[in-house]
């Protein structure tokens, strides 16, 4: 259906193993709060708007989270395309890392004739567009065709200029001050200057963007401890979550709380997992959140477990965790990283740390 509206209406369509719901609700606000106006069908609860569905009664752009699981991506024609990352997943569905970033350069030669295409600047792919399409890179403080420099990060203000090919944006603010949405809002704003946006607009709607549902979502903030949220289930984005709290609160204690998706992601990725949460101060690893999978002989949450360097580690299970978090006061920082369930004990962990003497 996402693939027959794109052949339809002018789809805007964000792909990459990481960072494309953030980028999509991110470019839809800014055409939302622009001239431009768009539809939308997004992969996370914009807080903006506290849904994931906008429509518009004026606008034929359409902003789509194109996900490569089950190669469905592939059903889309669009007319703008962004790449933020190819780094291998879902190797139960491609097999190989090599599959896995074919079936991206597949989706570059999808976009249509005339068409725009924007991929980050590491992205190791080879895009097979159409001649007409016009090809941009992006990057954050590199030389690309868009890309952001001169950030500031105090006071929890993030402030950055962006540069496109022929125009310089300076004092942007971020309305959600985590360095990873530099990278994200650099994408973003590439894709809604193409479509027509003012500096102003851009402007704008970058200091006023709330966020999404379970991205970097502070659940919890008082003098003594801040709690966040997270949606971090690829060793990639785990790794960038945990450095971006570090940058945001630096100093102070992390403790991050971690449930694995999926048998084949633990078994593929457990080295890049365990790398990514020794980043971390204190480690309280869950047990997988199966989601489709039957369980696979051998592969549990310990063989990350066994893994991290991190001196203080526990491993436990969900029903284990409020008590066990209960006993624990040497933190200021606390995390919840994982595509599962965990967000169901959200509330219950909110109410532990309004609690805490």
């Amino acid at each position: 259906m996402l693939g027959e509206i794109t052949r339809q209406q002018r789809g805007i369509c964000i792909a990459g193993t990481h960072g494309k719901t953030t980028t999509s609700t991110m470019t839809a606000h800014l055409l939302k709060e622009s001239h431009v106006d768009c539809n939308a069908f997004l992969g996370g609860i914009s807080k903006n708007y506290t849904t994931n569905l906008l429509l518009s009664q004026k606008s034929d752009y359409v902003v789509i989270e194109a996900d490569e699981y089950d190669r469905s991506f592939h059903q889309l024609t669009p007319y703008m395309a962004v790449i933020t990352a190819a780094d291998p997943d879902h190797l139960d569905i491609y097999g190989t890392p090599e599959a896995f970033r074919e079936s991206f350069e597949h989706f570059t030669s999808l976009v249509r004739e005339g068409g725009y295409l924007i991929v980050k600047k590491e992205a190791d792919l080879t895009p097979r567009v159409h001649p007409t399409v016009k090809c941009y890179t992006y990057a954050v403080d590199q030389d690309a065709d868009f890309k952001a420099t001169n950030i500031r990060i105090s006071n929890g203000e993030i402030i950055f200029d962006f540069h496109t090919p022929t125009e310089e944006i300076h004092n942007i603010r971020l309305g959600v001050p985590v360095p990873v949405n530099v990278e994200n809002g650099t994408a973003a704003m590439a894709l809604a200057w193409l479509a027509g946006a003012t500096a102003e607009e851009l402007k704008a709607g970058m200091a006023s963007f709330k966020g999404i549902h379970r991205r970097f979502d502070i659940q919890y903030k008082s003098d003594k401890v801040v709690f966040i949220d997270d949606y971090a289930h690829h060793p990639t984005e785990l790794k960038t979550s945990i450095s971006s709290i570090k940058k945001v609160y630096g100093g102070r204690k992390v403790c991050g709380i971690f449930q694995p998706h999926l048998y084949t992601r633990t078994r593929d990725f457990a080295e890049g997992f365990a790398e990514a949460l020794s980043l971390l101060d204190e480690v309280i690893l869950l047990d997988i959140y199966p989601a489709r999978e039957q369980p696979i002989p051998g592969v549990t949450s310990q063989i990350i477990f066994d893994r991290i360097t991190t001196k203080k580690k526990t491993l436990c299970t969900k029903q284990e965790l409020l008590g066990i978090l209960a006993k624990k006061k040497n933190f200021d920082v606390l995390a919840t990283f994982g595509a599962g369930d965990i967000d169901r004990l959200l509330p219950e962990i909110k109410q532990l740390l309004e609690e805490r003497k």
